[in-house]
Protein backbone atom coordinates (compact mmCIF):
# COMPACT_ATOMS: atom_id res chain seq x y z
CA UNK A 1 0.00 0.00 0.00
CA UNK A 2 2.97 2.61 0.87
CA UNK A 3 4.63 0.99 -2.38
CA UNK A 4 1.59 2.79 -4.64
CA UNK A 5 1.24 5.74 -2.40
CA UNK A 6 4.88 6.11 -2.73
CA UNK A 7 4.62 5.88 -6.88
CA UNK A 8 1.62 7.88 -6.68
CA UNK A 9 3.39 10.92 -5.29
CA UNK A 10 6.09 10.81 -7.36
CA UNK A 11 4.47 10.90 -10.22
CA UNK A 12 2.70 13.83 -8.77
CA UNK A 13 6.48 15.61 -8.18
CA UNK A 14 7.17 14.84 -11.31
CA UNK A 15 4.11 16.32 -13.19
CA UNK A 16 4.24 19.07 -10.95
CA UNK A 17 8.17 19.54 -12.59
CA UNK A 18 7.25 19.26 -15.83
CA UNK A 19 4.55 22.05 -15.30
CA UNK A 20 7.27 24.12 -14.08
CA UNK A 21 8.92 23.23 -17.14
CA UNK A 22 6.28 24.24 -19.42
CA UNK A 23 5.59 27.46 -17.53
CA UNK A 24 9.10 28.62 -17.55
CA UNK A 25 9.64 27.40 -21.35
CA UNK A 26 6.36 29.76 -22.29
CA UNK A 27 7.33 32.40 -20.02
CA UNK A 28 11.46 32.38 -22.01
CA UNK A 29 9.57 32.24 -25.50
CA UNK A 30 7.02 35.19 -24.49
CA UNK A 31 9.89 37.24 -23.28
CA UNK A 32 11.99 36.85 -26.95
CA UNK A 33 8.91 37.39 -29.05
CA UNK A 34 8.58 40.48 -27.01
CA UNK A 35 11.95 41.67 -27.39
CA UNK A 36 11.42 40.89 -30.70
CA UNK A 37 8.95 42.99 -31.17
CA UNK A 38 10.53 45.82 -29.26
CA UNK A 39 13.45 45.41 -31.92
CA UNK A 40 11.91 45.66 -34.70
CA UNK A 41 9.49 48.17 -33.62
CA UNK A 42 12.50 50.23 -32.65
CA UNK A 43 14.32 49.63 -36.73
CA UNK A 44 10.68 50.64 -38.28
CA UNK A 45 10.82 54.04 -35.89
CA UNK A 46 14.48 54.53 -36.75
CA UNK A 47 14.19 53.99 -40.88
CA UNK A 48 10.85 56.72 -40.41
CA UNK A 49 12.83 59.33 -38.15
CA UNK A 50 15.85 59.22 -40.62
CA UNK A 51 13.74 59.29 -43.71
CA UNK A 52 11.91 62.01 -42.61
CA UNK A 53 15.03 63.78 -41.27
CA UNK A 54 17.01 63.60 -44.20
CA UNK A 55 14.17 65.07 -46.29
CA UNK A 56 13.26 67.81 -43.64
CA UNK A 57 15.82 70.39 -45.38
CA UNK A 58 16.14 72.20 -48.47
CA UNK A 59 19.59 72.96 -49.95
CA UNK A 60 20.36 76.74 -50.80
CA UNK A 61 21.84 77.39 -54.22
CA UNK A 62 25.29 77.19 -54.60
CA UNK A 63 25.66 73.83 -53.02
CA UNK A 64 27.83 70.77 -53.21
CA UNK A 65 26.29 67.37 -54.93
CA UNK A 66 25.88 66.04 -50.85
CA UNK A 67 23.98 69.95 -49.56
CA UNK A 68 26.75 70.21 -46.78
CA UNK A 69 28.89 73.61 -47.84
CA UNK A 70 28.58 75.94 -50.46
CA UNK A 71 31.12 76.11 -52.90
CA UNK A 72 33.45 79.14 -54.14
CA UNK A 73 35.84 78.68 -56.84
CA UNK A 74 36.18 76.36 -59.42
CA UNK A 75 40.25 75.08 -59.04
CA UNK A 76 41.46 71.58 -59.62
CA UNK A 77 42.52 71.50 -55.29
CA UNK A 78 39.68 71.12 -52.73
CA UNK A 79 39.63 72.79 -49.54
CA UNK A 80 37.13 71.59 -47.43
CA UNK A 81 36.34 75.05 -44.59
CA UNK A 82 34.58 74.32 -41.48
CA UNK A 83 33.66 77.43 -39.34
CA UNK A 84 30.90 78.61 -37.18
CA UNK A 85 30.18 82.33 -37.27
CA UNK A 86 30.43 82.49 -33.28
CA UNK A 87 34.04 81.14 -33.40
CA UNK A 88 36.09 83.64 -32.01
CA UNK A 89 39.22 81.38 -33.11
CA UNK A 90 37.04 81.39 -37.06
CA UNK A 91 37.26 84.94 -37.50
CA UNK A 92 41.00 85.30 -36.57
CA UNK A 93 41.87 82.82 -39.47
CA UNK A 94 39.66 84.98 -41.90
CA UNK A 95 41.69 87.95 -40.73
CA UNK A 96 44.60 86.69 -40.90
CA UNK A 97 44.22 83.76 -43.84
CA UNK A 98 40.96 84.70 -45.38
CA UNK A 99 42.89 86.71 -48.11
CA UNK A 100 44.88 84.33 -48.90
CA UNK A 101 41.97 81.57 -49.80
CA UNK A 102 40.30 84.93 -51.88
CA UNK A 103 43.51 85.04 -53.63
CA UNK A 104 44.05 81.31 -54.41
CA UNK A 105 40.42 81.03 -55.61
CA UNK A 106 41.02 83.98 -57.86
CA UNK A 107 43.72 82.35 -59.16
CA UNK A 108 41.88 79.56 -60.11
CA UNK A 109 44.24 77.07 -57.94
CA UNK A 110 41.07 76.04 -55.49
CA UNK A 111 37.88 75.34 -54.88
CA UNK A 112 36.63 75.97 -51.71
CA UNK A 113 33.73 73.87 -49.74
CA UNK A 114 32.46 76.13 -46.97
CA UNK A 115 30.47 74.09 -44.49
CA UNK A 116 29.08 77.09 -42.18
CA UNK A 117 28.43 74.50 -38.72
CA UNK A 118 26.22 75.42 -35.79
CA UNK A 119 28.66 73.74 -32.80
CA UNK A 120 28.46 76.70 -30.45
CA UNK A 121 24.61 77.21 -29.71
CA UNK A 122 25.26 76.52 -26.07
CA UNK A 123 27.55 80.21 -26.13
CA UNK A 124 24.44 81.76 -27.28
CA UNK A 125 20.85 82.55 -25.62
CA UNK A 126 19.54 81.85 -28.45
CA UNK A 127 21.12 79.26 -30.98
CA UNK A 128 22.84 81.80 -32.98
CA UNK A 129 24.92 79.41 -34.48
CA UNK A 130 22.20 77.93 -36.10
CA UNK A 131 20.58 81.60 -36.83
CA UNK A 132 23.63 82.44 -38.70
CA UNK A 133 23.93 79.36 -40.75
CA UNK A 134 20.64 79.49 -41.85
CA UNK A 135 20.48 83.02 -42.82
CA UNK A 136 24.28 82.59 -44.67
CA UNK A 137 21.59 79.68 -46.78
CA UNK A 138 19.31 82.63 -47.57
CA UNK A 139 22.27 84.96 -48.25
CA UNK A 140 23.51 81.84 -51.11
CA UNK A 141 19.51 81.82 -52.04
CA UNK A 142 20.64 85.60 -53.07
CA UNK A 143 23.73 84.95 -54.78
CA UNK A 144 26.00 87.01 -51.76
CA UNK A 145 27.27 84.19 -49.51
CA UNK A 146 30.80 85.57 -49.82
CA UNK A 147 30.22 89.15 -48.80
CA UNK A 148 27.59 88.04 -46.14
CA UNK A 149 29.78 86.00 -44.02
CA UNK A 150 32.69 88.27 -44.53
CA UNK A 151 30.88 90.46 -42.63
CA UNK A 152 29.06 88.27 -40.07
CA UNK A 153 32.84 87.43 -38.98
CA UNK A 154 33.67 91.65 -39.12
CA UNK A 155 30.42 92.19 -37.00
CA UNK A 156 30.80 88.71 -34.99
CA UNK A 157 28.70 88.80 -31.20
CA UNK A 158 30.74 87.67 -28.02
CA UNK A 159 30.19 84.14 -26.93
CA UNK A 160 27.53 83.90 -24.09
CA UNK A 161 25.60 86.94 -25.40
CA UNK A 162 22.17 86.93 -27.61
CA UNK A 163 24.42 87.66 -30.94
CA UNK A 164 22.78 89.68 -33.66
CA UNK A 165 19.16 89.64 -34.02
CA UNK A 166 17.39 88.35 -36.69
CA UNK A 167 16.60 91.89 -37.91
CA UNK A 168 20.52 92.55 -37.19
CA UNK A 169 20.97 89.62 -39.81
CA UNK A 170 18.71 91.10 -42.40
CA UNK A 171 19.80 94.50 -42.28
CA UNK A 172 23.59 92.89 -42.91
CA UNK A 173 21.82 91.43 -45.85
CA UNK A 174 20.81 94.46 -47.41
CA UNK A 175 23.79 96.10 -46.99
CA UNK A 176 26.10 93.55 -48.59
CA UNK A 177 22.90 93.91 -51.82
CA UNK A 178 20.11 91.08 -50.63
CA UNK A 179 16.85 92.26 -51.46
CA UNK A 180 15.27 93.14 -47.87
CA UNK A 181 12.32 91.54 -48.11
CA UNK A 182 13.17 88.10 -49.77
CA UNK A 183 15.79 87.84 -47.20
CA UNK A 184 14.12 88.95 -44.89
CA UNK A 185 11.28 86.43 -45.27
CA UNK A 186 13.92 83.71 -45.85
CA UNK A 187 15.22 84.22 -42.54
CA UNK A 188 12.43 85.12 -40.89
CA UNK A 189 10.65 81.66 -41.88
CA UNK A 190 14.07 79.95 -40.79
CA UNK A 191 14.11 78.24 -44.11
CA UNK A 192 17.50 76.80 -44.09
CA UNK A 193 17.89 76.00 -40.17
CA UNK A 194 17.11 72.11 -41.76
CA UNK A 195 19.82 72.93 -43.97
CA UNK A 196 22.09 74.03 -40.98
CA UNK A 197 21.46 70.67 -39.13
CA UNK A 198 22.25 68.88 -41.87
CA UNK A 199 25.50 70.64 -42.20
CA UNK A 200 26.47 70.23 -39.07
CA UNK A 201 25.59 66.22 -38.63
CA UNK A 202 27.59 65.67 -41.57
CA UNK A 203 30.77 67.70 -40.55
CA UNK A 204 30.13 65.61 -36.93
CA UNK A 205 30.04 62.53 -39.44
CA UNK A 206 33.22 63.22 -41.14
CA UNK A 207 35.08 63.62 -37.31
CA UNK A 208 34.98 67.67 -37.33
CA UNK A 209 35.06 68.01 -33.67
CA UNK A 210 36.10 72.10 -33.89
CA UNK A 211 36.35 75.06 -35.59
CA UNK A 212 37.96 76.15 -37.99
CA UNK A 213 38.99 73.05 -39.48
CA UNK A 214 40.50 73.31 -42.77
CA UNK A 215 41.40 70.12 -45.34
CA UNK A 216 43.13 70.20 -48.54
CA UNK A 217 41.82 67.27 -50.72
CA UNK A 218 40.24 65.43 -47.65
CA UNK A 219 43.90 66.01 -45.42
CA UNK A 220 43.95 67.53 -42.16
CA UNK A 221 45.59 71.08 -42.17
CA UNK A 222 47.97 71.74 -39.15
CA UNK A 223 49.51 75.20 -40.16
CA UNK A 224 46.42 77.41 -40.75
CA UNK A 225 48.66 80.18 -41.81
CA UNK A 226 48.74 81.66 -45.49
CA UNK A 227 51.89 79.91 -45.53
CA UNK A 228 50.84 76.94 -44.11
CA UNK A 229 47.75 76.76 -46.60
CA UNK A 230 49.86 77.76 -49.87
CA UNK A 231 52.05 74.67 -48.98
CA UNK A 232 49.39 72.52 -48.69
CA UNK A 233 47.68 73.83 -51.67
CA UNK A 234 51.09 73.22 -54.10
CA UNK A 235 51.12 69.69 -52.45
CA UNK A 236 48.07 68.66 -53.08
CA UNK A 237 48.38 70.17 -56.88
CA UNK A 238 51.37 67.83 -57.84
Amino acid sequence: MSSRKGRKNAAQVVRAQLAREKRRTRTIWTSVAAVAVLVIAGLIGWAVYSSQKSESFTTPPGANPPGTAIVLGQGPVTVDLYEDYLCPVCKQFQETSGATLNQLISDGKIRVNFHPVAFLNRFSTTEYSTRSSAASGCAAQGGKFKEFTDQLFARQPAEGSAGLSDDELIDIGAGVGLNRDDFGSCVNDGKYKGWTEHVTDDASKSGVTGTPTIRVNGRDVADRSPEGIKAAVEAAGK
